[in-house]
């Protein structure tokens, strides 16, 4: 969960968000070091004192300066498409979770089993306790396995809306009329938290999404 200290992503809680941890760190490498050579190089020529007033062209230059970024967009382009195709990838699901947008809750469906479907709402303030989080914590949680595929498909009921769990590196756009779907794993056992993403109306910002990871044992019972 992101706390108010937090600059940075939330601890990864799926093999998905471990690579998109990986490729940003990456790809704030080339960047760090392409911004140090621009200002490098900016610096040298106001400090360079020398002229000449018979240079016409420079190919040499003019090749390096062409060549070299194209090599650095394909360090970025390579790892960022094998990324793409990673999230896109659907594996043999174990469950499958069926999440439905409303103004402004979700409705869930586990369609591998009969009859299991709920309406989640935000906690208000005032009826929340203690040790509960402002404007995260729901009246029912979203029960999921851990360590097992688990294919989510989402849509919504009136406008749209959209999906998003930070920590599993999930965010599906809900549109009405249409069922989109991703897959994951959650790698560890805990309470996992996201909210609606896309704006869908006045109380927007008080649908959000709680998701609790168990053993496998443990949801089946």
């Amino acid at each position: 969960m992101s706390t108010w200290a937090n600059l940075s992503f939330q601890n990864s809680a799926s093999p998905i968000m471990e690579q998109l941890i990986f490729f940003h760190d990456h790809a704030m490498m080339i960047l760090t070091m392409v911004v140090m050579m621009v200002l490098y190089l900016m610096w040298t020529l106001m400090e360079n004192k020398q002229i000449n007033r018979n240079l016409l062209e420079g190919n040499t230059i003019e090749i390096v300066w062409t060549i070299t970024p194209a090599i650095i967009l394909l360090f970025i382009a390579i790892p960022s498409l094998r990324l793409l195709y990673l999230i896109d990838e659907i594996s043999n699901p174990f469950i499958t979770l069926k999440t439905i947008g409303h103004q402004w809750y979700w409705s869930y469906e586990y369609t591998d089993f009969n009859k299991i479907e709920f309406d989640s709402y935000m906690i208000p303030s005032n009826e929340s306790q203690a040790n509960n989080l402002r404007l995260l914590n729901v009246d029912n949680h979203t029960v999921l396995p851990s360590n097992v595929y688990i294919r989510v498909m989402v849509t919504a009921a009136d406008v749209l809306h959209s999906w998003a769990m930070p920590s599993l590196g999930i965010k599906v756009d809900g549109t009405p009329g249409r069922l989109n779907q991703t897959s994951t794993m959650i790698n560890r056992v805990g309470l996992f938290f996201g909210q609606c993403s896309e704006i869908c109306g006045t109380n927007h910002s008080f649908m959000p999404i709680t998701v609790e990871s168990v053993t496998i044992m443990s949801f089946l019972n």
